[in-house]
């Protein structure tokens, strides 16, 4: 008996399985389209403890919310999981094929990407350890939970300008600049308006929970510290593709449309790698852009 080979493996091969692509997994699996998550496993909030400003999930563990995605996206019998990372993509006919790291290929109609970024932390001792735990990004995913206590800003560029006069509304603000940048006058005075201390000497190490240790060897306790880190959007699957960037105020991040599709036609982004700045609920939202995007292209190509 003669039986016909499928021409895809899946309707859309979803490539990342944190938040983005899981939200963008659940709107094509309520379609009953055949979705492949692949997920290499690496959350780019896996270091904090709690997650804050997601709206039902106030004060979760990242990890809980995400494991909590999975299962509702898994129980689709039109879904299937790839533990491990995508470590190849190209155009296959009127499609792609991504290759796994464990040697298997896929073939499918459309991808969407959801790879997330990586965080550039600047070289000071002490401070990666801390990321997430003590130093943040994100003042309203972290802020509140400082109680109005001690807050620092390390200077990364001039735009943690902009930090250090939002994060006054969250507590008592030093910014240390650390080198990378001298406020202007009116920048100097702006700050002294909203209470925020100027600290012009180098900052050699964090230890404690936040204590910033000066080169000049006094040292600022501190709750919490922010900085601006840069951002690298993840893998090699977008450049393999030939996906277009754009260049935001914090890293390059995929270029997409209003229905978040990419430059090249039929792949599709979303979350942290296809945004200038996110979070959970930013993710979650344009996750199901995504997958709404991707699924209404299967209709007409």
């Amino acid at each position: 008996m003669h039986t016909e080979i499928p021409r895809y493996d899946a309707d859309v091969v979803v490539i990342g399985g944190s938040y983005a692509g899981l939200s963008a997994a659940l709107q094509l699996a309520r379609a009953r389209r055949r979705v492949l998550v692949v997920d290499a496993g690496v959350r780019r909030n896996r270091f904090a403890a709690h997650s804050h400003g997601f709206l039902g999930q106030d004060g979760r563990a990242p990890g809980d919310i995400a494991a909590a995605g999975r299962a509702e996206v898994l129980a689709y019998p039109t879904v299937r999981w790839h533990d491990g990372a995508a470590t190849g993509t190209r155009a296959d006919g009127d499609g792609f094929a991504v290759s796994l790291a464990d040697g298997a290929a896929v073939r499918a109609r459309r991808l969407v990407l959801a790879v997330g970024v990586e965080d550039q932390l600047p070289p000071i001792d002490g401070l990666a350890s801390r990321w997430g735990r003590s130093v943040f990004h994100c003042p309203y995913c972290h802020g509140y939970e400082l109680g109005g206590g001690r807050i620092g800003v390390l200077a990364t560029s001039a735009l943690s300008h902009h930090h250090a006069m939002m994060l006054p509304d969250w507590g008592t603000v030093t910014l240390f600049t650390n080198g990378c940048y001298a406020p202007d006058a009116a920048q100097r005075e702006a700050l002294a308006a909203r209470g925020v201390a100027i600290e012009p000497a180098r900052v050699e190490r964090l230890v404690d929970r936040a204590t910033v240790a000066l080169a000049d060897g006094r040292r600022v306790v501190l709750d919490g510290l922010f900085t601006l880190s840069r951002t690298q959007v993840n893998g090699s699957v977008a450049v393999q593709l030939g996906c277009a960037m754009d260049e935001g105020p914090m890293g390059a991040y995929l270029r997409t449309d209003a229905i978040k599709e990419t430059s090249v036609p039929g792949v599709f982004a979303c979350g942290d790698a296809a945004r200038a700045a996110g979070s959970i609920a930013f993710a979650v939202g344009d996750g199901v852009q995504a997958g709404v995007g991707a699924h209404q292209s299967l209709l007409s190509r």
